[in-house]
């Protein structure tokens, strides 16, 4: 995010579908021995290169990548395994949809009837109980990457604003609350005559809730947005910053939103691992003005995601095959370092070749030793049946406060409502 690249979000609202495989025509097919894998995504993951190694040691196997929009990507899965038809062989989901299928088990191949049972220890531990059903019995997915966070900022902007600009300075300006982070908001917008602080509210407000002992959901499924205090607070804060002239406003993945990143609308954003990439992409003539800083209110994760084998594809063992290959620690920390995805293996975490990489354009921030302390802090917030919706949600209501449709109250008053079918 996206998402795994949200939220793991969407990194290009297109549709595609494209050949990948090493040498061969796209005309290839399973009349002639080989087998093409389909891989559905929301966004690049970055597995261009690593398809091609693959088909490098297994001639037989071709893949096709299909890529969608974030939120199409998940309802079309959803569609698809309704009908029983239409989902590729291998399947992205983004951590906060995971819980919605992993009740769903029988619409999805066990991976630990493929040979799954014996890898359980590969991954954080939350991340492999994320990909299990209810009773344990089935594991539908394997996870990719995980989101901990942190904070980029623009230099030049806080630098014109009379704020510290060295990350460890930054870092220490809002290191005890969110409270904090909205009183240097303030302190920006005031400098800077009406600067946005940050793009948009609903990634604030994620942040925040993502950090709670407890979320939108508790244990028994049970839709608590009303009554956890942490949503409140996360909800009024928010608020606060939107009144206060902080949001640029911005929709997330849309034009006017990668624009931003490089035009210098604003100043902060919450920056899980997968974020790098997407500013680096979106800000090519930004180099050395984005950095990176501790995220405000402690260890947080947002985003990442599973592989799931659909129960209807047709190529179960192959998929799998590659898919166990595709996640093992090798490969993730190969996506690391072309994208930024951080992995969700932490045999890796002491590992020099992680710990150790900076990346230049985030003006040499220590990349690998940030988020390997983002990931390793994180305790882990159990996720509802309809969690990514109803995070969605909320973030509209906030977006209604923000374009000046709604006031608070009636912002409010519509998200309760409109929770309603969800429950």
């Amino acid at each position: 995010m996206k998402s795994k690249r949200p939220t793991r979000a969407a990194f290009a609202a297109v549709t595609a579908a494209a050949l990948v495989a090493a040498g061969t025509a796209a005309c290839s097919g399973e009349d002639d021995g080989t087998i093409t894998l389909t891989v559905g995504l929301f966004g690049d993951f970055g597995f261009g290169p690593l398809y091609e190694e693959y088909s490098e040691l297994h001639p037989e196997i071709e893949f096709e990548e299909r890529i969608a929009e974030f939120a199409d990507h998940h309802t079309n899965l959803t569609t698809h395994l309704a009908t029983g038809s239409g989902a590729a062989d291998i399947e992205a989901v983004e951590v906060g949809y995971i819980s919605q299928y992993t009740a769903q088990p029988d619409r999805f191949h066990n991976l630990l009837d493929l040979g799954a049972d014996e890898l359980e220890g590969q991954w954080l531990d939350w991340k492999w109980q994320q990909g299990l059903s209810a009773d344990g019995e089935s594991l539908i997915g394997l996870g990719t990457d995980v989101g901990g966070m942190a904070m980029c900022y623009r230099r030049d902007l806080f630098e014109a604003a009379g704020l510290p600009v060295e990350r460890d300075e930054v870092s220490a300006l809002w290191a005890d609350s969110w409270e904090d982070y909205v009183a240097v908001g303030h302190q920006y917008s005031e400098a800077t005559g009406g600067g946005y602080f940050f793009e948009s509210s609903g990634n604030m407000f994620r942040a925040m809730v993502e950090q709670a002992d407890e979320g939108v959901y508790d244990r028994e499924d049970q839709l608590i947005v009303e009554s956890n205090p942490a949503i409140g607070e996360a909800w009024d804060l928010t608020v606060e910053a939107i009144e206060a002239g902080m949001s640029n406003r911005l929709q997330a993945w849309t034009p006017e939103w990668n624009a931003g990143f490089n035009e210098g609308t604003f100043a902060t954003i919450i920056c899980p691992a997968w974020m790098t990439s997407y500013i680096e992409t979106n800000a090519p003539d930004a180099t050395g003005l984005w950095d990176i800083a501790t995220v405000p209110g402690g260890a947080g994760n947002m985003g990442g995601s599973h592989l799931v084998l659909p129960e209807q594809g047709e190529h179960a063992e192959e998929a799998y095959a590659f898919l166990e290959w595709l996640t093992a620690p090798e490969q993730q920390l190969k996506v690391f370092e072309s994208t930024g995805n951080f992995p969700s293996t932490p045999e890796l975490y002491e590992d020099p070749a992680l710990t150790g990489l900076a990346k230049a354009y985030f003006n040499d921030a220590p990349v690998g030793q940030i988020f390997t302390a983002a990931a390793t802090a994180v305790q882990p917030q159990y996720q509802g049946p309809l969690q990514g919706d109803v995070l969605a949600t909320i973030g509209q209501g906030l977006g209604r406060i923000e374009d000046g449709s709604q006031t608070p109250e009636e912002a409010w008053s519509q998200v309760v409502s409109d929770l309603e079918s969800f429950e």
